[in-house]
Order: structure tokens, then C-alpha cells, then sequence
């Protein structure tokens, strides 16, 4: 039997990288020394990263018509609902069109009423962003992604007194988990424990661009394929903190060979 996808829902857009020699002060004029165009979009940068783990995965968004593009519209739940959803094991949400999304995780939720425990869709979500409507999502995933910015915003200080502080926004048995940069990621469950990793910073630190998307990818693959919290807490921030010593994405593989 194949196996079953996973499926991001969110962004895919254009990401013009210039690279220059230092990071420029405020209104001075720095020469470039390259620049490359290469895919982004965080529920793009997740299905990358998923299908170089080797993960099967799917994505769902707006697409251009040519290269360059303004204003795609989000996905809708009219346009959700037209997929199968028995292909698919695992759907997460890049935090967008929050109301939009939820209605979407609603009609998984309902899709998944009708099926035994082993084969419901688990749904993860991604509040990236500090817009207030996005809050809405946190009480609506088996598997909460909060980033740093939004734990700031919301007054934490750090990885452990974020997921402390807003595990009572999620639903009972769901877990929180909040990425910190070079302080590594944080983790609660339904057990109340908080479980920690250190981040695994490269020698040369390179490329910064989608590490938190890598992050939420791992952390995914590695979930979906049956590890532990723990597990996929530590797989998430090597896999990130590797990323981050190359530009782009495709020698991550090679990496984790290695």
C-alpha cells in the first residue's frame, strides 16, 4: 500500500537573496556580491525539506501563472474542500487566512470522526506571524508551532516560559513547541513535561533564510514516521542548525548522510 502524504497548506512565493560582505547600516549603499533567486514560502520550504528527508508530501497554494507574480489570493476552504483527503496523513497550516484555515481543520476534524485512531490525519499548524487573528489557530492542531516573534510579542522571554505560558490556548492532548534561534527549541505536551533541545549551530553560520521552516519540517518527519517528542525536538534543530551552513536547501540529504 503507498504510503500516505503529508500536505502543507499555506505561501509559495519568489525569494531574491543578495549577498553582500557585511550586514549594511541604515542608508548606506552596500555592493552586492551575488544574488539568486530560488523558491520560498513557509509551507513551500516545509514540502522541501519533507521530500528531501525522503518524506512523500504535498503542497497547496497559489500558483503563478509566470515567474513573477503580485497578490495571490490564500487558499479558501471552497478550494480545500474539493481534495481527497483519504491520501494524506499528516496536513499542516502555514498560519494565513486564520478563519479560512479553521473552517479547514474543521473539515478534517469531521473527515477524521468517521475513522479509527490509526488512520486520522494529524493536523499541525504554524503561528509564524504577530497578526492577533491568527491566535485563533492555537486551539485548533494536534501539533502547535509558535515562533519566537509571536512569544515575544506576547510577552515570553524565552522558549520554556512560552510553552508554559500558552499551552492553555491549545487543545487538551496537543503540543506546543517553540523554536528560540541559537538557544535551541522547547516542547510541552499533555504530560506537562517540557522537554528541550540545544540548537547545533554550523561552523560558519551561512544562511539563516527558511531554518525555522527546516525546523518545523524535521520536526514533522520525524512524528510522522513514529519518534518521540524528544526525538523530534533534537532531529528538528540539527537539521536546522545544518541548513544554516549552506545556502538553500538542496544539500540538506547530502548532509544528513554524511
Amino acid at each position: 500500500m503507498e504510503k500516505k502524504k503529508i500536505l502543507c497548506v499555506g505561501l509559495v512565493c519568489l525569494d531574491i537573496i543578495n549577498v553582500v560582505d557585511k550586514y549594511p547600516e541604515e542608508d548606506t549603499d552596500t555592493r552586492c556580491l551575488s544574488q539568486r533567486w530560488q523558491r520560498g514560502g513557509n509551507a513551500s520550504n516545509c514540502c522541501t525539506v519533507l521530500s528531501l528527508l525522503g518524506a512523500s508530501s504535498a503542497f497547496m497554494g497559489s500558483l503563478a501563472p509566470g515567474p513573477v507574480a503580485e497578490n495571490l489570493p490564500d487558499v479558501t476552504v471552497e478550494d480545500f474542500s474539493r481534495i481527497d483527503l483519504g491520501q494524506f496523513s499528516w496536513i499542516h497550516w502555514e498560519g494565513r487566512n486564520a478563519e479560512e484555515q479553521v473552517k479547514m481543520i474543521q473539515q478534517v476534524g469531521m473527515y477524521n470522526s468517521m475513522l479509527p485512531q490509526q488512520q486520522k490525519i494529524t493536523v499541525s499548524v504554524e503561528i509564524e506571524k504577530t497578526r492577533e487573528t491568527l491566535n485563533q489557530l492555537f486551539p485548533h492542531g494536534d501539533l502547535v508551532f509558535v515562533s519566537k516573534d509571536v512569544a515575544r510579542h506576547l510577552g515570553f522571554l524565552s522558549a520554556e516560559a512560552a510553552v508554559r505560558g500558552l499551552y492553555s490556548r491549545v487543545k487538551p492532548g496537543a503540543v506546543l513547541i517553540c523554536a528560540w534561534a541559537e538557544k535551541g527549541a522547547d516542547a510541552l505536551g499533555p504530560d506537562g513535561l517540557v522537554l528541550h533541545s540545544d540548537a547545533f549551530p554550523p561552523e560558519t553560520l551561512v544562511d539563516t533564510l527558511g531554518a525555522g521552516d527546516t525546523f518545523n519540517a524535521a520536526v514533522i518527519f520525524t512524528l510522522s514516521n513514529g519518534g518521540s517528542l524528544q526525538e523530534a525536538l533534537s532531529f528538528g534543530c540539527q537539521v536546522a542548525g545544518r541548513k544554516c551552513g549552506f545556502h538553500g536547501y538542496d544539500c540538506i540529504a547530502g548532509k544528513l548522510d554524511n
